[in-house]
């Protein structure tokens, strides 16, 4: 190198800036540190060594922050669509528009408006700390998101067995002895609900103390290859398993309840309702032996510190919340819940509702306080299922959906039988979309307002840490500036929010901000039993900030605005940009239970009047069961776009076992035709032994093949979508959570 050369990368070196950031792309909640130049050019991103949660891990995509927020098919500019063309505007033009387009229907009919809010805001804590008064101000019983196409079946059974749909327990993977996974593909995805930093080395320490993993799945997934044992279930037929087991339990006197022993009701009718369904029985509908489930309930009764553990698996299926139910009601029967090595609640940094004593008496969770319009499908936690929102468009008559606001959501490609979410997407009067990308679903929209990326806003896992492995936090300040000619998304939202509620186009957010945090400061004021004028935040402004430290100072770990010196604030929180570790996770069922008996509800009504109505799923003749599939380069289709991340192979084929591959003369990388009752796809085929004979996989969020869509990287490797085959009326009758594991489908050489 000549000294030209050397000074040139000395001067260059010098002007680099490494900052600790939180990663937003899943819920592992990595602790990164990424590199800027003098342009504020993302230079590396590498996994943060001082990071207190995650300890320097890194995965493809974390790594890939600098390239997801940099890339260039991303918005900068609001766009508006004129003469039937979308065009870029200033972001006066596009609230006007907004306020054109909306007003007028929410003027007649508010519930005329729906609002979808997708997967990426729960990454966000401008729109988590917003999204309550989003939808006040909207005032629509229209409210979709992707809960029903993911947990919502656990929502439910936290709100029947504990009390609280967020009381959702994690298992404490650090001290378990014997694991058990259904359902979920954690080397892959990282986990979620109960996500953790390097879940392979956290099976590897399991291993290393002797304990044992255990995966229940119809596939062998990299988490299943990595099992000391693999059960290969037949799919959708989880509930089985686990009433089978349930059985053992109470017929070989091995229930042993432990921690929660003294908070049960409702033993004797749990052992009613699975005396039917002995080992032998539910054996010929899941596939596994009758002594193999038996020795899993004797093992997970006998050992001291055990866990299941189930996902996607046991969520999207056919009765997803029984499922839900039956896992959890045998964590507790055999003694796991509450307990170190077990499953354990987390206590959030923010606070929730079981860290506060509860002010008024609880009340019986309910369901279809309303019901959507056309199939009458029942309100759960305020929201109405994904597979109806088509046909709410779609149907003529009075309440029809006229507008529809999307926040950060992929319709057209993530939505069940998305071929008719698509014409529904053509018949809206007002579609607005606060989106990054003009995509498969935007380009339908009459306004697109786009975000800046992650890096340029506040990071704090606000939905996330009460799921956590330990209980912590970690605040991270923007990388780099909003660039010139856009609005932080803190700002669109409020903005939105003003339109909505009739201010205006031009309504002041800071007024909106302002009106925010006084509602904030009066509801803790209330909770802590002190003065209004003693809630004051710690920090100068408005916006985000301002929310955080009101939460953070009247949480669990919070200084109580004096009353607790030494506790937590934001400021103080400031102090630790690598974390701050608020301790392991503890026994805490006590405080956690908010039924009304002061129970852990076993057998609800809502729950037994259900199981009285299962029906053995019988597969038709000539069908095979599709199922979907996690890849580690992807998250649903959010990331298809990103250079890095869309490198190799098409991961978008449709695995099919060499003994169906013969069956129906489908050779390897050959098509075949996917036929179901909700549509059909051309799709690639690999052969392969991963998936058993019977059984189908294939992954969601692909098929970017729209023309109309700016997406340079993904349109090179579109895929297929799944999402065309499935079918919108198959709804989990207790979450309306739709099927989309499971699917009957016909296969055709092409």
């Amino acid at each position: 190198m000549t000294s030209d050369a050397a000074t040139r990368a000395t001067v260059r070196d010098l002007a680099l800036r490494t900052v600790p950031r939180g990663c937003p792309l899943c819920e592992a909640m990595c602790g990164l540190t990424v590199t800027l130049d003098a342009e504020d050019r993302v230079v590396s991103v590498r996994g943060d060594a001082d990071d207190v949660y995650s300890r320097g891990y890194l995965c493809p995509k974390g790594a890939s922050l600098g390239a997801v927020d940099d890339d260039p098919d991303r918005l900068t500019r609001p766009l508006v669509r004129r003469d039937g063309e979308l065009r870029e505007v200033n972001w006066e033009e596009a609230f006007d528009e907004v306020d054109r387009l909306l007003t007028p229907l929410l003027a007649q009919d508010r519930n005329s408006v729906a609002a979808y809010t997708g997967n990426p805001t729960g990454h966000n804590v401008a729109f988590t700390l917003l999204a309550g008064r989003l939808a006040r101000s909207l005032g629509s019983i229209q409210a979709y998101s992707p809960a029903t196409m993911d947990q919502l079946p656990q929502n439910v059974t936290a709100a029947l067995l504990f009390g609280e749909p967020s009381s959702i327990p994690v298992p404490d993977l650090d001290t378990t002895d014997l694991l058990v996974i259904v359902g979920g593909n954690p080397l892959v995805s990282n986990g979620s609900i109960g996500a953790a930093p390097d879940y392979r080395g956290k099976l590897k320490a399991l291993r290393a103390r002797g304990g044992r993993l255990v995966v229940v799945d119809p596939a062998r997934t990299a988490t299943a290859g990595a099992a000391d044992e693999h059960l290969q279930i037949r799919p959708g037929t989880d509930l089985f398993l686990f009433l089978g087991i349930l059985h053992v339990l109470f017929a070989e006197d091995l229930v042993r309840p432990r921690a929660a022993a003294g908070r049960l009701s409702g033993l004797r009718e749990l052992r009613e309702a699975v005396a039917a369904y002995p080992p032998a029985a539910v054996a010929e509908v899941c596939g596994i032996p009758p002594e193999t489930i038996a020795r899993l309930a004797r093992e997970l009764a006998t050992t001291d510190r055990a866990a299941v553990y189930g996902r996607l698996g046991t969520t999207l299926n056919r009765y997803g919340t029984l499922t839900c139910w039956a896992l959890q009601t045998v964590n507790v029967l055999c003694g796991h819940l509450d307990r170190p090595g077990g499953l354990l609640f987390t206590r959030p940094v923010t606070g929730g509702p079981t860290t506060r004593k509860a002010t008024k008496p609880a009340h019986p969770f309910t369901v279809g306080r309303y019901r959507t319009r056309v199939s009458g499908h029942p309100e759960v936690f305020g929201e109405l299922p994904v597979a109806a929102l088509a046909e709410e468009i779609l149907t003529p008559g009075p309440g029809r959906v006229r507008g529809l606001v999307v926040y950060a959501g992929n319709l057209a490609r993530s939505l069940p039988d998305s071929a008719r979410m698509q014409r529904a997407l053509t018949e809206v009067e007002a579609l607005i979309c606060v989106d990054p990308y003009l995509n498969e679903t935007t380009r339908y929209a009459d306004v697109i307002l786009p975000p800046p990326g992650s890096l340029t806003r506040d990071h704090f896992d606000l939905v996330l840490y009460q799921y956590a492995q330990r209980n912590y936090a970690r605040f991270s300040t923007p990388a780099r500036g909003v660039p010139d000619g856009m609005l932080s998304e803190w700002e669109i939202l409020l903005r939105l929010c003003g339109i909505y509620e009739g201010r205006g186009a031009h309504a002041d957010p800071d007024e909106i901000d302002d009106e925010i945090a006084t509602s904030l400061r009066r509801s803790i004021a209330r909770s802590l039993g002190t003065e209004e004028s003693e809630i004051v935040a710690g920090v100068p402004g408005r916006g985000p900030r301002r929310l955080l430290d009101l939460r953070i100072r009247s949480g669990p770990y919070g200084d109580l605005f004096g009353r607790n010196p030494g506790g937590l604030s934001l400021s103080r929180l400031l102090e630790f940009p690598h974390g701050i570790d608020l301790g392991p996770l503890e026994p805490r069922v006590d405080e956690v239970i908010r039924t009304p008996s002061g129970t852990i509800e076993l057998a609800p009504p809502m729950i037994l009047e259900a199981l009285a109505r299962v029906e053995v799923p019988q597969p038709e003749p000539g069908t095979l069961l599709l199922i979907g599939r996690r890849d580690l380069r992807s998250k649903n289709s959010w990331l298809h776009n990103v250079a890095p991340l869309a490198k190799g192979k098409d991961r978008s084929a449709l695995h099919v076992s060499p003994a169906d591959a013969e069956a129906y003369d489908l050779a390897d990388g050959g098509f075949a035709l996917v036929t179901s009752a909700a549509g059909e796809i051309r799709v690639p085929v690999r052969v392969t032994d991963e998936v058993a004979p019977g059984v189908v996989s294939l992954g969601h969020g692909w098929g970017h093949d729209d023309p109309h869509a700016r997406l340079r990287v993904a349109a090179r490797k579109p895929g297929v979508n799944s999402n065309t085959l499935t079918d919108g009326t198959v709804l989990d009758p207790l979450s309306g959570t739709v099927q989309m594991n499971a699917i009957p489908v016909r296969l055709t050489r092409t």
